[in-house]
């Protein structure tokens, strides 16, 4: 039987892992001016600090996409949450971003992205955190602003 090793390129950066996310929420976070603690509460209810999680919504697709002159891969991508903030694709598309969606379950790429439509809708909400967690959910769960704040305390104390 022949032996083969691995070798580890010691200059490629280590993925991040679940509890790296956080800090990396907070930061970024705390440079665009939302409270930290409520941007990792809702990467939590959105996500489970999953990376990865897209979910397809079909209600937001018949309501907000199926009439818009896209191809149909966009319309379907438009039509997904993705990532840690579970950002729709039409919502930040329509913030300006110009990339391949699927690249919203990149940590970086997903968590200023997913900061970036919250931050609407707290504008929309006139800085209303619980009104901006409605728009952000869109209706779906009428206790999404009560969930999301429960798990605030548990992002306070971290540094």
């Amino acid at each position: 039987m022949r032996k083969t090793s691995l070798t580890v390129d010691e200059e490629a950066p280590l993925p991040l892992l679940p509890n790296n996310y956080a800090n990396l929420v907070k930061a970024k976070a705390v440079s665009l001016g939302i409270d930290p603690a409520l941007a990792c509460a809702i990467a939590e209810q959105e996500s489970g600090w999953n990376a990865w999680a897209i979910r397809y919504e079909p209600a937001f697709y018949a309501r907000y996409v199926a009439k818009q002159a896209l191809t149909p891969t966009e319309k379907t991508a438009r039509s997904i949450s993705w990532g840690l903030f579970q950002t729709m694709g039409e919502a930040v598309r329509e913030a300006g971003y110009k990339g391949d969606l699927a690249a919203l379950c990149d940590p970086d790429t997903g968590i200023t992205w997913g900061l970036a439509v919250f931050q609407r809708k707290l504008a929309l909400a006139n800085q209303d955190v619980p009104r901006a967690l409605l728009f952000w959910n869109g209706g779906g769960n009428p206790n999404y602003a009560t969930e999301v704040l429960a798990r605030v305390p548990k992002y306070s104390n971290l540094p």
